[in-house]
């Protein structure tokens, strides 16, 4: 590692940023299939992701008290801030594009941007290799997402909801 206080709270950024990744393309990704209006998917996605990150930040916060960490209030600050930062990329593109699907298509190709760019950031700052890496974190968060798809298609079907 170049520089070991850079690294400090590493952790707490991949903490939030890779939760947000795979919980809310998750959920965002169900929500495409099963409700058609993207107003919806977007409240309902903002949502998740203020609640979400609140979470994060707050297990985190106590992670790091339990390892009796006293940057713990720091480390649960960049967690949540990670993680609403990531949400609101992923949302955006249902704000600006009107089909669902496309707007879908959108969010996966930033998901894999910032899998990418976090991922390539690291490499460079430590010196190691980062494919292996952003190959793991990537298929992480597209099976969970392809899961969260699969299951919203399925509760649409099976609970005949149409909103």
């Amino acid at each position: 590692m170049k520089n070991k206080k850079c690294f400090q709270y590493t952790g707490a950024l991949v903490l939030g940023m890779h939760d947000a990744l795979v919980e809310l393309s998750g959920i965002i990704a169900g929500l495409t299939f099963a409700i058609e209006d993207r107003r919806i998917i977007i409240m309902t996605g903002a949502i998740a992701a203020v609640a979400a990150s609140l979470s994060m930040a707050a297990a985190n916060y106590q992670a790091q008290r339990a390892d009796n960490n006293p940057a713990a209030l720091t480390a649960a600050f960049y967690t949540g801030l990670m993680y609403v930062t990531t949400s609101a990329m992923l949302i955006f593109p249902f704000t600006v594009i009107p089909n669902r699907f496309w707007a879908l298509g959108m969010m996966g190709m930033i998901a894999v941007l910032i899998i990418f760019g976090f991922n390539c950031a690291m490499g460079y700052a430590t010196g190691r290799p980062f494919i292996k890496r952003f190959v793991e974190m990537l298929s992480i968060c597209v099976g969970v997402s392809i899961a969260s798809f699969i299951i919203g298609g399925a509760a649409k079907y099976f609970m005949g909801v149409n909103i």
